[in-house]
């Protein structure tokens, strides 16, 4: 762990806090930082699905008798 030395806006830490459900400023920038992380990677992960459907990689599930039996 790294220790820091920031100012942060009272506010978006109340309101983060609040949205966290967490009752420590040092809990609530953790989460905070690890909930970040988690959406953009669903984010990454929810584009390359749409990129894939875009691509037709999905098209044989379109017909129940491709997968079916």
């Amino acid at each position: 762990m790294s220790k820091l030395l920031i100012e942060v806006d009272d506010e978006a830490l109340a309101e983060a806090q609040r949205l966290l459900g967490t009752s420590t400023k040092k809990d609530t920038v953790n989460a905070a930082l690890i909930e970040v992380a988690k959406r953009i990677k669903r984010a990454k992960a929810l584009a390359e699905l749409a990129d894939m459907g875009e691509r037709g990689d999905f098209d044989i599930l379109l017909e129940k008798g491709n997968y079916r039996p």
